[in-house]
This record gives structure tokens, C-alpha cells and sequence, in this order.
């Protein structure tokens, strides 16, 4: 998906900008960047995350780069940022998000206005260098940005770095998050706010849907006030946030422990042991074990010396594999035992079912699964995220058609838990990845875990209502 960090101050910024972006790696694999303005020009570096991480990538750039404004990023989709010059001067940009349109937007480019896009090595454009040519055809960054947000389909969060100061936009419909932290003499700007208190800046605003500010050393300012409908995406607090963020006033990992104990409120299953599939599925199965006085364990440890990165690499096959050597069972732990798991999403489940294997292994007597989110039935269409290639990969979709026989004209009744498809579509999911017994976590749970109004929650990927 990608995250970016700005920061505007009134001493040098570089190591802010560095370890800021750097908390940041989580939500991406494929580049990341720096870019630095010195008060004469900006100092940029962009270097492939592939099999390696933002730190060792960066660190021998370091010493050539001073200022004190600048942004980073992590990204899944390009290199990134950009540095633009155009007749609205020289700055940076970068961006998080995912725009469907895009053909239609470059083409509508190609028939109103004299411009051109660079050519990629893989002959695509890239978003990032889109978003800036619609800003550019305007006579401000405010209404370049506003533009911005009126042609894109999808998400699209922007951060501008000019001589000036920094402009922050949030997508339109608040998918993703952006927030503002401050200490003395600096600001940052943010996706996630868990870089806050390693830096020593403490939170100071959260931009709203489709808001602008302007940053400065000095302070900032909305130019665009928020727009009123929200659509956040839940995903943010179940699997894809850092545990120590917060969205919305809501901590990502007290939302775990919430959303574990609903879960456990609801199950009747005789286990010896809950655990948590690392990393992510670990809060939700600290509240399952706090809840139902089942005791918490660690049958399995993630080797993080040499495997300690989830995403990397880019292949699907070999990050599968990655995945599978980092986990390392714990036979004395796991032998003769019944064994409750709490992760996240099911997604394929192609790594999950290896998992459960491995233990079976180890002479696990069973092994049961509870996903903290109800079943994967849609591609997101608003985010980037590390999602199948198409939907018919979900372990819930080749389930359904394996019921069906076909793909079903509605996936309504395979949506609610109150039906008897679903109820199928679960138990085939349970026989595909050889699980003792499968559960998933219902919506209204999970969003009252959440806890801000359901109607501001995107739930797209489960029941294709965005």
C-alpha cells in the first residue's frame, strides 16, 4: 500500500525525515525515498526495498543530505518522490493510494492539454507522476490538489514539499489517514502515527476527508476544510497498521484486544493453548486468551534475524516460502495439544494451511483457526494492497465456486453469517485448508471494535459496499 512522512522545521530535518519514513516499511516493498530541500535545490535519493530493507538502503546517503524541510516514502506501486519543476515552481510530491481511472484521466490529458508523461521501464505511468501533471494544469497547489480529488477514482493521499513548506491532502473520502505531529521548532506530517514518540513529536491534528493544510516550520492551516462523509478503511486497525498507531482516536492495538474478546464471547471451543499468527494476528489473540482464560502461548517463534521482513520479496512463490522458513514450531509446546489461532484475515490461505500442516507435523492434536474479520469475498478496489492478482484467488471466492459450480450472479447470502451458504462456504473453506474448526469474526463486532460510527468504515472487501 505505501505510507509517506513529512517534516518542516527550524533546524536540520534529515534524520527526522529518515527514521520517520523508515516507520513507514510496513506497508510496503518496492521502493523508497527521500527528498530534501537545502534552500537551493532538493536532494533526492530513491533506492529498490526489494530482499533489503529502507535503513541499509539509506544510511550512505545520509551525510549528503541537509535541510530543513523534506519527505519520504514507502512504496508498493513506483519509485518515488518525484521532482517536479513546472510554472508553479520546484517541488516533491508523493502519494498513497490507487486511481482506476488513470487511462481515462491521461487520455483526457492527451485531448485538452500540451503535455506528456516520462516512459517507465515497464511502459506504464505512474500515479504519482499523474497526480502531479493534473496539479500542474492548475494556477495553485490548492486547486491543483482539489482537481486532483475530483478526477480520481479510488483513494489518493498527497504530500508536496515546495520552498515554502509542505501541503498535506487527504483523499477524498478519508480511506487512508493522515496526521499531524508537532514538537518544538518542527512539524511532521504523517500516515501513521507511530513514529510520534521515538521522535519526541506528540500528536497535534488529524486531517479530515479530503482536507488540505499547509505546513510551516512555524505552524499550519486547513485551505481546504474537510469534507463531511468518511469511508476509513477497516483494514487499517485489523491487519495493516502498526500496533502502536492511532486512527480516528482509535489505537490499532486495543482494537485487537477488543475485537479478540468479542471473538471469544462467541466461541465454545475446548482448546489448550491460544496464540497468535505473528504479527499482526497477535493482538487479537491476546484478547481471545484474556477473555476466555484459555492460556497464551507461542508454539511457533518468526526467525527475525534473516527473515524479518513479511512482505519481501516480490514474487508470490518465494514470498511464500519466505514466509513458511521464519516460522519455527516449538514441538515440546505443540505435541498432544489443541491449539487455538487468531489471524488477522484469511486471505488466499495458502500460507495459514502450510502453517497448520507444520503443527500437524509436531503431532498437534488440532489445530483451530479464528479470523478476526469476516471472510475475503472482494478485492479492494480503493487501496493497494498486497491483495491476490484477481479475486478468483480468495480462499472465500473458490470456495463459493466450488459450491456453486460457477461463479454466483450475487455473493449476498455468502456475505451473512445468518445463511446457510455462508455456513457452507466457511465449513469448504475449513476442508480446503485442512483446519479443525474455522470461525470468522462477524461485522458488527469487528466494527464496534473499531469503535467510531459504522457508517464512516469502508467494508468493501467483505460484503462489496464501499
Amino acid at each position: 500500500m505505501g505510507g509517506f512522512f513529512g517534516v518542516v522545521s527550524k533546524e536540520d530535518c534529515v534524520n527526522d525525515v529518515y527514521f520517520g519514513t523508515d516507520y513507514h516499511s510496513h506497508l510496503g516493498t518496492n521502493a523508497g525515498g527521500m527528498s530534501i530541500w537545502n534552500g537551493s535545490s532538493f536532494n533526492r535519493s530513491i533506492h529498490s526495498l526489494e530482499n533489503s530493507q529502507f535503513r541499509t538502503k539509506f544510511e550512505a546517503d545520509l551525510p549528503h543530505f541537509h535541510g530543513r524541510m523534506g519527505i519520504g516514502c514507502i512504496s508498493d506501486t513506483e519509485p518515488q518522490p518525484l521532482t517536479v519543476r513546472s510554472r508553479l515552481g520546484q517541488y516533491a510530491i508523493t502519494t498513497v493510494g490507487r486511481i482506476n481511472n488513470l487511462d481515462a484521466i491521461v487520455e483526457d490529458m492527451f485531448a485538452h492539454y500540451h503535455t506528456h508523461f516520462l516512459e517507465t521501464n515497464q511502459g506504464e505511468i505512474y500515479p504519482t507522476e499523474l497526480v502531479s501533471v493534473i496539479i500542474d494544469q492548475e494556477n495553485s497547489f490548492k486547486n491543483g490538489l482539489l482537481k486532483a480529488q475530483e478526477l480520481i477514482e479510488g483513494s489518493c493521499s498527497v504530500l508536496v514539499l515546495t520552498k515554502k513548506g509542505i501541503y498535506a491532502s487527504r483523499d477524498k473520502m478519508g480511506r487512508t489517514p493522515v496526521l499531524i505531529g508537532r514538537k518544538e521548532g518542527s512539524y511532521c506530517v504523517s500516515f501513521e502515527s507511530c513514529p510520534f514518540a521515538t521522535l519526541d513529536y506528540s500528536f497535534e491534528y488529524e486531517l479530515g476527508p479530503g482536507e488540505i493544510v499547509f505546513l510551516t516550520a512555524d505552524g499550519y492551516e486547513t485551505i481546504s476544510p474537510p469534507r463531511d462523509e468518511m469511508k476509513i478503511c477497516a483494514f487499517l486497525w485489523v491487519y495493516y497498521g502498526y500496533p502502536s498507531s492511532t486512527y480516528e482516536g482509535i489505537n490499532v492495538e486495543v482494537m485487537r484486544y477488543r475485537n479478540g474478546m468479542a471473538m471469544a464471547r462467541k466461541d465454545d471451543v475446548q482448546v489448550d493453548l491460544v496464540a497468535g499468527i505473528p504479527d499482526s494476528g497477535i493482538g487479537h489473540a491476546i484478547g481471545y486468551s484474556n477473555e476466555s482464560k484459555i492460556p497464551y502461548g507461542r508454539p511457533f517463534i518468526k526467525y527475525t534475524p534473516t527473515w524479518s521482513r513479511s512482505f519481501m520479496p516480490e514474487d508470490r512463490d518465494i514470498r511464500s516460502l519466505v514466509a513458511r522458513m521464519k516460522l519455527m514450531p516449538i514441538r515440546e509446546v505443540v505435541a498432544g495439544k489443541r491449539l487455538l489461532f487468531c489471524d488477522d484475515s484469511i486471505v488466499r490461505g495458502t500460507q495459514l494451511r502450510e502453517t497448520a500442516n507444520l503443527l500437524y507435523n509436531c503431532d498437534a492434536k488440532e489445530v483451530h483457526i479464528r479470523s478476526a474479520c469476516p471472510p475475503l469475498v472482494f478485492g479492494c478496489k480503493y487501496l493497494n494492497f498486497g491483495a491476490p492478482r484477481s479475486e478468483s484467488e480468495l480462499v472465500a471466492r473458490r470456495a463459493i465456486i466450488k459450491l456453486e459450480g460457477r461463479e454466483p450472479e450475487s455473493f449476498d447470502e455468502y456475505c451473512d453469517p445468518h445463511h446457510e451458504k455462508y455456513g457452507a462456504m466457511v465449513n469448504c473453506i475449513r476442508e480446503i485448508l485442512n483446519f479443525s474448526t474455522l470461525k470468522y469474526q462477524n461485522m458488527d463486532d469487528m466494527l464496534d471494535s473499531i469503535g467510531i460510527d459504522h457508517t464512516k468504515i469502508c467494508t468493501y472487501c467483505w460484503n462489496g459496499k464501499g
